[in-house]
């Protein structure tokens, strides 16, 4: 798959707190033309305690030989993009290793509907959206 088939992309950065990633979705500008916008980007303690899930999903969507390595963006399937896309979202904030940890496991052993579902009502602009983010944080165990 290559990046301007796919529905999602993530890149890794290096920053000087460890490496971290910025997830991007492919929507429609003002223009009508395809472009990657960003969705949010992972921190470097959420990038350490999920990286099962980001080197899952870069494998499940590229094959098994591909490493998950700084510089370019690198395709995801639908499925795999919004597993990462709920961890971001999740994540965003969270400072609690270990339960970020059970949460990427959660989500990368979850459903692929179920997640695109969540995926859905996480990124509306209102305050659905944010009461989304705070369900799924809850039912991922990443807060209490």
């Amino acid at each position: 798959m290559r990046v301007r088939q796919a529905s999602f992309a993530v890149r890794v950065v290096r920053r000087r707190g460890g490496d971290a990633a910025i997830l991007y979705r492919r929507s429609l500008n003002e223009k009508q033309e395809e472009r990657l916008t960003r969705v949010a980007a992972i921190s470097p303690l959420a990038y350490s305690a999920g990286a099962g899930l980001l080197r899952a999903a870069v494998r499940g969507s590229l094959g098994a030989g591909t490493k998950l390595t700084a510089g370019p963006f690198l395709p995801l399937d639908n499925d795999w993009g919004a597993r990462v896309g709920c961890y971001a979202l999740v994540a965003s904030g969270l400072r609690n290793a270990n339960r970020l940890s059970r949460a990427a496991e959660n989500l990368r052993q979850a459903d692929g509907t179920e997640v695109a579902w969540w995926m859905g009502l996480m990124a509306r602009p209102n305050s659905t959206g944010k009461r989304a983010v705070r369900s799924l944080r809850i039912l991922t165990e990443a807060v209490k």
